[in-house]
C-alpha cells in the first residue's frame, strides 16, 4: 500500500514539473513570436499616443482622456477616484483577477485561495483605471503612435472590457490610491490569460506589434525595445 502511494505521488509529481517545463517554455519561446511587425508608420500629426506601462510584473495600457475620437470622461469619472482630481491628462487601463486586485495591495497579502482561483479561472475580473498627468518615457514605459482607426479599435476593445460596455459598473471603496478606481469586467483570469496576455490583445485589436501569446509583461516589452 505504501508503495502504490509512493508511486501515484511520484507520477503527480512528474506530471507536475512537466506541465511547469512545458508551460515555461512555452512562454519564453511563443512571447519572443512578433505579430504586426510591419506595421506602417503614422506621422505624428496624424496619430493618437498610447503608452504602455509596466510596473515590472502588470501592463497597463495609456491612452489619452479625449480626443475627437473618444471622451473617456463620459464612463470613467474623476469623482470615482479619492483626489477627485480633473487635471489629468491621461488615463492607464489594466485588466485582472478581480480577487487578486481588490484583496492583495500588496503581494505580503496573497492568499493562497485567491492565487489558485486566479490560477484557474474560477473567478471574475475586474478594470483597473488609474489617471495621471503626464508620463515619462523608459524601460518601463513606452510611447506608441497609433492611426486614428486602429485607436478606434483599441477604444473598441478596452470598452468591450467593461461588463457593461455603456455604463461601467464603479467597485465602490476600492483603489490603490488616490487617482485610480476599479470596475466590474468580462471574462476570467488563468494561467492562460493574465492582465499581460489582455493588454497584449490590446496591441493586436490596435494592429501595433505584439506577442503571438504571452503571460508576462517581458514578452510585450521586448517587441518595443
Amino acid at each position: 500500500m505504501l508503495k502504490k502511494s509512493f508511486k501515484i505521488l511520484g507520477w503527480t509529481l512528474f506530471g507536475i514539473f512537466s506541465f511547469l517545463a512545458v508551460y515555461i517554455s512555452s512562454v519564453l519561446i511563443i512571447s519572443k513570436i512578433t505579430v504586426n511587425s510591419d506595421i506602417a508608420k503614422v506621422e505624428e500629426q496624424d496619430a493618437v499616443p498610447i503608452y504602455i506601462l509596466s510596473n515590472g510584473v502588470h501592463t497597463d495600457i495609456v491612452v489619452p482622456i479625449k480626443n475627437e475620437i473618444k471622451d473617456w470622461r463620459n464612463e470613467i469619472q474623476f469623482n470615482q477616484t479619492q483626489s477627485k482630481d480633473s487635471l489629468m491628462n491621461y488615463i492607464a487601463f489594466g485588466w485582472g483577477d478581480k480577487g487578486f486586485y481588490l484583496e492583495t495591495p500588496e503581494w505580503s497579502d496573497l492568499k493562497a485561495s485567491t492565487a489558485f482561483k486566479a490560477a484557474f479561472g474560477i473567478s471574475s475580473s475586474a478594470v483597473h483605471a488609474t489617471f495621471f498627468k503626464q508620463l515619462r518615457e523608459g524601460e518601463d514605459c513606452k510611447r506608441i503612435l497609433v492611426s486614428k482607426e486602429n485607436y478606434q479599435n483599441l477604444v473598441n476593445y478596452i470598452s468591450n472590457s467593461f461588463s457593461d460596455p455603456i455604463h461601467p459598473q464603479w467597485i465602490e471603496g476600492h483603489s490603490y490610491g488616490r487617482k485610480d478606481a476599479f470596475y466590474e469586467a468580462k471574462g476570467s483570469y488563468s494561467l492562460f490569460y493574465t492582465c499581460n496576455t489582455w493588454a497584449n490583445n490590446a496591441l493586436k485589436a490596435a494592429n501595433q506589434k505584439a506577442s503571438l501569446w504571452t503571460v508576462y509583461d517581458k514578452g510585450i516589452f521586448c517587441h518595443y525595445k
